[in-house]
Order: C-alpha cells, then structure tokens, then sequence
C-alpha cells in the first residue's frame, strides 16, 4: 500500500484496531464477545474502549443428614457491570468462575470468582446453609450471600452478607422451634426471602435484567435476567423457587436444582444434597 507523504517522510497508515477471543455476535451497531469458558481477549492495532459484565459462578446450595431438609439456596454469583474500559493493545486472560458444589451435610461450597486481566473481579456467591445437628445455620458471604436455616430451634439462622455493589445478602430463618426451613439466596437485585414462620422456607433472591439488551443480543441469560439466588426448602414437604435469572429451586427430597449453567445462579437448598452453583460469565461489549 502506498503511504502518505508529509514534509518529504513517507508514513505508513496506522493498522486497524483488532479484537479476538470469545464468540462473537454483532447487533445494534455493537459486538459483543462472550465468554462462557476460560479464555484470551486479545486487542491489537490500538486501544479497545468498551463495557464489560462480569459474573462469578453461583453458590451451592445447603442440605442436612437430619430427619427432616433445612437447606438454604445459594447466593447468586457476583453480577459486575464495568462501563468505558481502556484495554490497550495486549493479551487479557479470561477465568469464568464454576458454580459452588452443593452440600448434603452442610453449607454448599461457594461459588468461584471470575476475571478478565486486571479489572475488578467478580466474587463467587455465598453457599447456603445447611447443618448436621439441629440449630440455626448462618449462610456463607459471597457476591450475594447464601441463604441461612433452621431446625427445632427458636434462634435465627441468618443469610450470608453480599459485596457491594455486586448482589444482595441471603434470608434469613428465624422462629423454627418445632419445624425446619431454609431461606433463599441472594440474587443481583433482591435479597433471598425471609420467613418467621415454622416450617415455611423462602425464594431466592431475583437476578438482574438490567442488561436485557445483551442477554438478547447474545443468547444469554434466561429471559433477560441474570445472577439469580437459589430457593430454600420449607419443612412442609416442599421447595421453595429460585430467583429469577437461573437460580435453582430447592427440593425437598433428593436434590436442589442446579443453578444455570453462565448465569450466575444460586443453587437450590435440599433434603439430601444441595444443587451446585451455575458457572459464571463475561461478556465485552465495543461499538462496531
């Protein structure tokens, strides 16, 4: 190609500006690189300005070896949305967090951060709370946290606490002196449900579906919404819905749905084993 002369210097064009990594789908006038695996975003040819979402995987859900389920939902995984980031030409590592293993004595395990190069990371979600003597159970801290629990006690088992600015804290159960229950997890933009009521347990907190926009444009999500908490188990026989945007219902018997897959999710509470954790995401969204 022919270069530009200026003051008798030939200069050659700068190169275009090129993003690789993740899938990628175009609508809107933007292009949107998902990724639902680890992997590379690389940019060359410039700096790349965009807006990044971020969700760690979701927490597992509680269960107990009691006679009766107390299991609480997990929390959703941390739901970050990032506006105007520069990423120089460079490599930028991807990890998307796995969803937390359920528990079937227990609390569920939390779920896993996720990143992308330097910026702020998404915190995997609280695991909900299950036991292995009666009493109250406190659910785990996390993105959101995970839902708290309780069996043949008057005290309070108490939801597990959120990070700012990315979900909201577990439920809590309190007042289970005869019966047993467990509370939803936290979702990315309501809390897990609260109950003082013996042996009635709560939902899970709902996700977010602030980001509509993307979920559409890319396939994602469920309905629109993601980061949802998973649903606890009422000690009447059954279990309680999760959240809106993948969280997993609990169950009474047998065990909690899993929350789903790249959502976030929370997993469901349950009498035997908990359900894991939906894995989490990234999504880099650039003006075409």
């Amino acid at each position: 190609m022919i270069g530009c002369i200026t003051s008798g210097i030939l200069s050659e064009p700068a190169p275009p500006l090129t993003v690789t990594g993740g899938t990628l789908y175009t609508s809107g006038g933007y292009n949107y690189r998902v990724f639902t695996s680890n992997g590379t975003l690389g940019v060359s040819g410039g700096t790349l300005t965009a807006d990044v979402l971020i969700i760690a995987g979701g927490g597992g859900g509680g269960a107990s070896n009691l006679s009766g389920p107390i299991g609480g939902g997990g929390g959703a995984g941390g739901f970050l949305p990032l506006t105007a980031q520069s990423f120089a030409a460079n490599s930028y590592s991807v990890v998307i967090g796995g969803g937390g293993a359920g528990s079937s004595s227990g609390n569920g395990t939390n779920g896993s951060n996720t990143t992308l190069g330097a910026l702020t990371a998404a915190v995997g979600g609280g695991g909900g709370a299950g036991s292995t003597v009666s009493g109250a159970y406190n659910g785990s801290a996390g993105g959101s946290g995970g839902g708290g629990a309780a069996w043949n006690n008057a005290g309070t088992g108490n939801g597990g606490a959120r990070t700012t600015g990315q979900g909201f804290v577990g439920g809590s159960i309190s007042g289970q002196a005869a019966q047993r229950a467990g509370a939803g997890g936290g979702g990315a933009s309501a809390a897990g449900g609260t109950s003082s009521v013996s042996a009635v347990g709560t939902v899970g907190g709902d996700g977010s579906n602030a980001y509509v926009v993307w979920a559409t444009a890319t396939s994602t999500g469920v309905s629109g919404y993601y980061a949802g908490g998973g649903g606890g188990v009422s000690g009447l026989g059954n279990g309680n819905a999760g959240g809106l945007g993948g969280g997993g219902a609990g169950q009474w018997s047998g065990t909690g749905t899993a929350g789903t897959t790249n959502t976030g999710g929370g997993g469901g509470g349950a009498g035997s084993l908990g359900g894991a954790g939906g894995s989490g995401l990234v999504i880099v969204r650039y003006a075409v």
